[in-house]
């Protein structure tokens, strides 16, 4: 996990796995409540609760949740340690090699029908974002469209940011809808800068329904750049209707002019002529990959190229500062006792 901060400083986490910690906290939260929630039944079997504390000068109504704050801060410190942050601040120009490759992954509403489970669109995020994983020094750039395309992720090295610009994409990612699968392989063909660079390829992701343009067209206007594009065809050949939501509560799904249920089909054949007309390859999406390893043997038989890059290098671990700070807190937490502090009480840093 890499992220860029104001300046020139690059930070990434060594173990982001060990951020699952951070789902122990809400448990943590529980326990406490149900805690003090007992403790004030425990209370009231000798009366009430907040007259007891006004009888008892020396009992402290607010130190036990100061103590479970700074528990919780400390907790917090040590889960980032465990991530192992680390601050790369120098750049270095780097010589690597690989595959330019573009994905045009369409986001219409149409790709919300749920004859792929869960729907067309989640299942395509989440092949997409295990191939850009599994992607060596190849460089990916990511196009969504609906009636219109926009690039999202320009060609870049950087797999891990294309993954996190990945997950947000969705229907609202674009905001003319329709289906333009023309325009998503004109919008990703462009993102090829450099066409002296041989090895170029596009996975165009999509139902297939294109209802804007005349998407072979463009294809073959890509096959004359050298451009080659694979497919894969989302859906089923019997359809599905499209849902419709309203605060994440799906309420019906999308009629036409007349009120009948619209059906989105999968539309094999563009597909398939698309890949051809470029010398691609075609996967009816399937399994948990959608067929992209296939796709993907094709691309990696295709010559590795060289480019240039700029990389942060001199990566430093600063988790000892965090942890650091943890002890400090936890030393705080364990000092501080639920009882006022008789010598300390005209100090009144707790109001009761």
């Amino acid at each position: 996990m890499d992220m860029t901060g104001n300046g020139f400083d690059m930070i990434r986490f060594a173990n982001p796995e060990w951020a699952n910690l951070f789902w122990l906290i809400p448990l943590f939260i529980g326990f406490f409540a149900i805690y003090r929630y007992l403790y004030r039944l425990a209370m009231r079997r000798f009366g009430n609760p907040d007259v007891i504390y006004q009888i008892a000068d020396m009992q402290s109504h607010t130190r036990p949740y100061v103590k479970f704050v700074l528990f919780l801060v400390a907790f917090s410190l040590v889960s980032l340690a465990a991530m192992n942050p680390q601050v790369g601040s120098r750049m270095e120009e780097a010589r690597l090699e690989g595959v330019d490759i573009v994905i045009a992954l369409d986001v219409s509403r149409s790709m919300l029908a749920e004859d792929v489970r869960p729907n067309r669109l989640e299942r395509a995020r989440l092949a997409v974002s295990r191939l850009i994983e599994e992607l060596d020094q190849d460089r990916v750039g990511i196009v969504a469209f609906a009636g219109t395309a926009h690039t999202r992720v320009p060609l870049t090295s950087d797999h891990h940011a294309a993954r996190m610009i990945l997950r947000t994409l969705g229907t609202e990612s674009v905001p003319v809808q329709g289906t333009a699968v023309g325009q998503a392989l004109a919008r990703a063909a462009m993102a090829f800068v450099d066409d002296s660079r041989t090895s170029k390829a596009i996975i165009l992701i999509s139902d297939g329904e294109s209802h804007e343009d005349d998407p072979v067209e463009y294809a073959r206007m890509a096959a004359d750049r050298g451009i080659v594009i694979h497919t894969v065809g989302v859906g089923s050949r019997e359809g599905a209707p499209i849902p419709m939501y309203e605060n994440d509560r799906m309420t019906g799904h999308v009629r036409d002019g007349d009120g009948r249920v619209v059906i989105t089909r999968y539309d094999e054949d563009a597909m398939r002529e698309i890949a051809r007309t470029t010398g691609g390859v075609f996967r009816h999406g399937s399994g948990p990959d959608l067929g992209l390893d296939q796709i993907m043997e094709a691309i990696r038989e295709m010559e590795k190229e060289a480019y240039e890059t700029s990389v942060f290098a001199d990566y430093e671990s600063r988790f000892h500062y965090l942890l650091a700070l943890a002890f400090i807190l936890l030393i705080l937490e364990l000092l501080m006792m639920d009882r006022k502090n008789r010598y300390l009480k005209r100090l009144r840093l707790f109001k009761t």
